[in-house]
């Protein structure tokens, strides 16, 4: 066992603050099994109960979290309808981003923005085998809005990164800052935590759903605010009936059979209801409110990425949930 990981479980062993330190170091040492592990951090009534690295920034350093980025993207726009700033989400995304670019399906007309926060636009994914030409594009918005619409907008849920984007354009389009701006303002700043910069599209668009990244305990933060119906420290920094919404089914996916709210999956772990914002390699963000749990993984975010790889996240969470019982 590394000597940091020794220091972190002695001193849980020592704290008065939480018993069964036991059951946890046994966690870990299951961890190790995860061979992309870079950091994991667990909270429960609010303390942490693990703080384990085996490599990489380590937990107070921004690491990157890759899809991770549309649960963080979510918050923001939550703020933003609260604010009135951007409107409620059954408006139709034209009225916010302007008429549909030439070669659009009219259907496009019907998205709205909560179609792009819960991923059902209709239109085929700009995901997968279909990320490069996305990101080559001289106008990803534009790009998003001319592929073919595979479904109706409201309809199945097609995991589709350019979704995201949209809603990130839509935030921009208010004017009132960039998304960047608007994410230190209402997350970063109340939250005391560091948000750096991360990649814009060619029209200068923060990528809306990759890219960003944030510390494991800045993660841990949202997701404890979260948990909290949306407040941090006495203070209402997310809409309590925001976090509602996107904890509520408007889709499933055809991958995992999770359901999907606005950036958000929904699940079972040990038997209680859980939400989870997950990104590529690894990167997770999971909140189980029936036991006061919040955990976070950062891993190795370089492909390739074995299939699977997250249903053993989720067995491990599932053991963690046990745990906090």
């Amino acid at each position: 066992m590394k000597l940091r990981t020794l220091i972190v479980l002695l001193a849980l062993a020592l704290s008065p603050a939480r018993a069964g330190t036991t059951a946890w170091a046994d966690l870990v040492e299951r961890a190790e099994a995860l061979p992309r592990l870079h950091a994991l951090l667990i909270v429960v009534d609010g303390e942490p109960v693990v703080e384990h690295v085996r490599r990489g920034p380590g937990l107070d350093r921004p690491a990157p979290i890759k899809s991770l980025s549309k649960t963080v993207l979510s918050a923001v726009a939550g703020v933003a309808i609260e604010q009135g700033r951007l409107p409620p989400v059954d408006t139709p995304l034209v009225e916010l981003l302007g008429a549909p670019p030439s070669g659009a399906d009219p259907a496009v007309a019907d998205i709205t923005l909560g179609h792009a926060l819960s991923l059902r636009t209709g239109l085929r994914a700009t995901s997968g085998r279909y990320y490069g030409a996305w990101v080559q594009s001289e106008n990803w918005v534009d790009h998003i809005l001319t592929r073919p619409m595979r479904d109706r907008p409201g309809g199945e849920m097609i995991y589709s990164t350019g979704a995201t984007h949209l809603v990130a354009a839509a935030l921009a389009a208010t004017g009132e800052a960039s998304v960047l701006e608007l994410t230190r303002r209402w997350l970063a700043e109340p939250l005391d935590i560091v948000v750096p910069d991360w990649m814009t599209d060619p029209q200068g668009i923060h990528f809306g759903g990759n890219q960003m990244a944030l510390s494991p305990r800045a993660l841990a933060r949202i997701g404890e605010t979260y948990r909290n119906g949306g407040r941090y420290r006495g203070v209402q920094l997310i809409p309590d009936d925001w976090i509602r919404a996107s904890w509520t089914a408007y889709g499933t996916s055809p991958w995992s059979g999770d359901d999907y709210g606005y950036g958000w999956f929904l699940t079972e772990l040990a038997g209680e209801r859980a939400y989870y914002g997950r990104g590529y390699g690894g990167q997770a963000l999971i909140v189980v409110p029936a036991v006061a749990l919040t955990l976070v993984m950062t891993s190795d975010p370089n492909p390739p990425s074995q299939g699977g790889y997250f249903d053993a996240i989720k067995r491990f969470a599932a053991e963690a949930v046990k745990r906090a019982r």
